[in-house]
């Protein structure tokens, strides 16, 4: 037996392993199962190319509990070490033995699958573990086994041991304060989290298995049973496989795999599948998504080499796209720094650069290869692509092949096919193309219908962050400005050459302005304006200026103007000179009759605009049956 002192740069590196290595310790399991995971896939790898002369069968790894003796085993039945080995990669605490074996193996060891070091990885046992040992053997022949043990001090002590077949068994002497890995429900729950998809089958415990009764067994037999081993992963998922190896029912069967909870199916997938100038490969989906912004960061999980890394892709995924669901899996995205590191580091760029680029093309050849299907689908994804429209120039720029804009009759156009559509009718005096829109059909549906009545065509836009995209489509695009259609009279919104002319003098609107205003009250929240409109339009109409209105939409829903989300809500008060309501108010005799008109007429307005409610209403109300009779 040998005893000796870990080679490592302070006197004690255990407490510093333990405190700060990682900030959880149950990473531990992942540390101790990718080991062993990178000892069978390079002994896979060097038998494939012939400088590993053995039987190579079906390795597993196997995770087992001994709750009575306080110990967790991993034992692995790949490449082993001999002696010499476990002195160089466990008490040489700073080598790795997977950067030595891709340095010798190169681009044939790539291929292999490794997933990282063994050196620091392996000493995150000793967060759980007051006493680590190591019994492995070589699959090199002729090779004595070695039995490494240490109790969390750098002395260690070092034997040969009595295995007989090749790998590596790990067996940690669980600590007092972490006996919550001693029980079965615990690392199951943490096999699942971190080693659902790796690439070697890993055993927990057993299983009983129905098999099927034998010939002539009587009906009131129980069918016989048998214990099988419990394969806890699945070593090949969906995106490791290519494509053209999968079927549409294999990607949803994967999708419930991944979110055994979501009960809703997704409406399309994208596969990810890249090797230069990166690796990445993966699946995305888009589920149903409501018309809010829930940019939640657990949705995509983040692999690397089929090792689960994080749920937060933050910085590596572009945001708009958080809101997806699926998984990515790459070699290439450093871990475990900053998120400013993330957003300047070249690879991780490249990264989302690329995963915009498929999510655009995937949508673009959807919209071109079933265009009614795709309009189906518009609702359920359109705050995935109108975000990542105002965030990402690039997908904007793809996005106008695909992005649509439904109106409030349900039918879907391009920007380019609306535009051409509505050019003739609702260009205004300056040549400028005014797109109509309403934001709530019901709300809006008085001030939808005056447009109808022109002819004119209503966008529905009612997604939160309509007042960015508007102002994004407003300075990208020439001459085009978008109005709500309750911004002001539609003679304004879309003026023309030909002025309406008012039935009243300019002395008449004088005295008719002073007594609606004088009905309204010093406080009130309208402005009166007095607007020569088509006889047939409304006499009194509220409306919301458009700039005002959509600066603060956009201050609330982040952005915009300083403080305009805290203003108060205004409006104008549009009275149509031309209408013969309005004459008869003018020329009304008695105050209180006067009064009585102004007063149902605003009323009447504001019913239409939904802003009557209350004591307001209940006088209405009262009023309106007072008139009836």
């Amino acid at each position: 037996m040998t005893t000796g002192k870990i080679n490592v740069s302070v006197d004690n590196i255990f407490p510093l392993i333990k405190k700060f290595l990682y900030s959880d310790h149950e990473i531990f399991l992942r540390e101790l199962i990718s080991n062993a995971t990178d000892a069978t896939l390079k002994l896979k790898h060097l038998a494939s190319i012939g400088e590993a002369k053995i039987e190579l069968g079906n390795p597993q790894i196997e995770v087992r509990i001994d709750k009575a003796g306080k110990k967790l085993h991993i034992t692995d039945q790949g490449i082993g070490m001999s002696e010499e080995e476990v002195k160089k990669y466990i008490n040489e605490v700073a080598f790795s033995g997977a950067e030595e074996f891709l340095d010798k193996y190169k681009d044939a060891g790539k291929e292999a699958g490794i997933i990282g070091h063994f050196g620091l990885g392996f000493y995150s046992a000793f967060m759980v573990a007051g006493k680590v040992e190591i019994i492995s053997k070589s699959y090199q022949e002729d090779t004595p086994a070695v039995h490494w043990s240490c109790d969390g001090t750098p002395e260690f002590t070092i034997k040969k041991a009595k295995k007989k077949e090749r790998g590596t068994e790990i067996i940690l002497h669980i600590a007092d304060d972490s006996t919550e890995f001693l029980e079965e429900q615990r690392i199951r729950e943490l096999l699942l989290k971190y080693n659902k998809f790796m690439p070697v089958p890993i055993k927990f415990g057993t299983r009983t298995e129905t098999l099927p009764k034998p010939e002539g067994a009587p009906e009131d037999e129980a069918a016989p049973t048998r214990e099988v081993d419990n394969i806890i992963n699945n070593p090949s998922p969906a995106w490791t496989r290519k494509p053209t190896e999968l079927e549409d029912a294999d990607y949803k069967s994967f999708y419930r795999e991944l979110y055994p909870m979501q009960f809703e199916e997704p409406l399309f997938h994208i596969h990810l599948n890249v090797d230069y100038p990166f690796n990445l490969t993966g699946i995305l989906y888009f589920p149903r998504l409501s018309n809010e912004i829930n940019l939640q960061k657990d949705r995509i999980q983040l692999y690397q080499n089929q090792v689960y890394v994080t749920d937060n892709v933050e910085g590596i995924v572009p945001e708009f796209l958080t809101m997806l669901r699926g998984v990515i899996d790459s070699p290439d995205i450093p871990l475990n720094v900053s998120r400013s590191y993330l957003q300047a580091d070249g690879s991780v760029k490249k990264i989302s650069s690329y995963i915009t680029r498929k999510v655009a093309d995937k949508l673009q050849s959807l919209f071109k290869e079933d265009r009614a299907a795709f309009e189906q689908k518009w609702n359920d994804i359109k705050i995935v692509i109108e975000y990542g429209m105002l965030t990402d120039e690039k997908f904007f720029e793809k996005a106008e092949g695909f992005a649509l804009y439904p109106t409030v009759d349900k039918a879907y156009y391009t920007f380019e096919e609306f535009a051409e559509k509505v050019k003739p009718l609702q260009t205004d005096k300056d040549d400028k193309l005014v797109i109509l829109y309403a934001s709530d059909t019901e709300a809006q549906h008085a001030y939808i219908e005056a447009a109808r009545a022109k002819g004119y065509e209503v966008l529905l836009m009612d997604s939160p962050i309509v007042a960015h995209l508007m102002q994004k489509l407003e300075t990208s695009k020439e001459k085009v400005t978008f109005a709500r259609v309750d911004a002001d009279n539609l003679d304004k919104l879309i003026a023309k050459d030909e002025p309406q002319i008012s039935k009243l003098s300019e002395t008449e609107q004088d005295t008719l302005k002073q007594q609606i205003e004088g009905v309204l009250g010093e406080k009130s929240a309208y402005m009166v304006q007095l607007e020569a409109m088509d006889s047939e339009a409304a006499p009194f109409v509220i409306t919301e200026p458009e700039f005002m209105r959509r600066m603060k939409e956009m201050q609330q829903s982040g952005g915009g103007m300083f403080g305009m989300g805290n203003m108060p809500d205004m409006y104008n008060l549009v009275v149509n000179t031309n209408h013969p309501l309005v004459g008869e108010i003018l020329q009304t005799k008695t105050d209180k009759k006067r009064q009585r008109l102004i007063e149902q007429s605003l009323d009447l307005a504001r019913l239409s605009k939904g802003l009557l409610k209350g004591e307001a209403l209940t006088r209405f109300i009262s009023r309106s049956f007072e008139m009836v009779k």
